[in-house]
This record gives structure tokens, sequence and C-alpha cells, in this order.
């Protein structure tokens, strides 16, 4: 197999954000097993050196394919609509503004260490995340409007770290 082949193929999956997470990780282990270094270990330094690269792209493609922000990153890639993070920052103000908000509630929770306010905004961060997976899948799956998908995405990047913000204040409140 090439290891240049794009991560879909590379597990036998159809090229869209709705996967099989089970058939994923079937296809994952069966490739592991196949690529990995320790079955290789009385081979030549040639075998050794492609069994490692082959068990480094196994595992890259996985992680991406994996996580829904990630995959869907890659998917708008392929499909020539990189989401550009770095450069396209541009955000709805009242998106902004909610982030701001939510920014806030999340500082002062940790600055009066109250945990059970940070579970709550954890929780209301993770359902929004969810609703927005689903209409990423529709954006990318069924509507095929990639610029949407790809402003999509971006936002949710943002709830990304914000989430990554508020299990690091619990973290630190319970440490």
């Amino acid at each position: 197999m090439d290891l240049n082949v794009d991560h879909f193929s590379l597990f036998g999956l159809p090229e869209k954000f709705r996967i099989d997470p089970e058939r994923l990780d079937k296809r994952y282990r069966e490739m592991q097993a196949l690529t990995h270094p320790d079955r290789y270990a009385g081979a030549c330094e040639q075998e050794k050196r492609v069994s490692m690269q082959w068990a480094t792209r196994v595992n890259e493609a996985y992680h991406i394919l994996k996580n829904p922000l990630r995959r869907a990153a890659y998917f708008l890639f392929l499909a020539g609509f990189p989401i550009d993070a770095e450069c396209n920052t541009a955000m709805p103000p009242e998106f902004l503004v909610e982030q701001m908000e939510w920014r806030e509630a999340v500082s002062e929770a940790k600055r009066v260490r109250e945990v059970a306010e940070l579970e709550d905004l954890r929780r209301c961060v993770r359902q929004r995340m969810s609703k927005s997976h689903g209409r990423l899948a529709e954006l990318l799956d069924d509507e095929r409007d990639y610029r949407a998908a790809a402003d999509h995405a971006r936002r949710l990047m943002f709830l990304e770290k914000l989430l990554t913000e508020i299990d690091d204040g619990i973290a630190a409140i319970e440490a």
C-alpha cells in the first residue's frame, strides 16, 4: 500500500465526515498488528524503517479520523477548503460576545474555586459541541457546503479551547 494514500482510504472508509467509529477502531487494531515495529525486530534495517514509517502513518491517520474536529479539518483540506484557522479569524460578533461571556464565567468560577460551576459550564459546552458536530456532518456530507463547514469548524475550535480551559480549571482546583 502507498504511504501517501489519504487517511480514509488507508482505513478502508468512505471519504465522508460521518464514519463508523467501531470500524475505524477495528481497522486500526488490524493495521497496528501488521505494522508494529516489534514484528520486524529481526528484519533488516530497511524493513524496520519501513515498518516504523507505516506504524507512524497509521497512528497519525487514526488520531486525525478519531477526533471529529480534526477529521473535519482533514476532510475540508482534501476537498480544497482548508479551515485556515491561523489567518481566517473573522467571527460573527454574537459568537465572539458569547465566547467572552463564557470565558468570563470560567475565569470567575476558577477565581472562587467553584468546581460545580465549571462542571455545569463543561456540560453546556459539550452539548453545544455535540450539536455543532451534527451540523458539521450535515454541512459536509449532506449539503456539501464546504465554505460554511470551514466556518463552522473554526467556531468549534473556539469551543474546544474553552473546554480545555474548563478542564484545566477543574484539575487545578482539585489538585
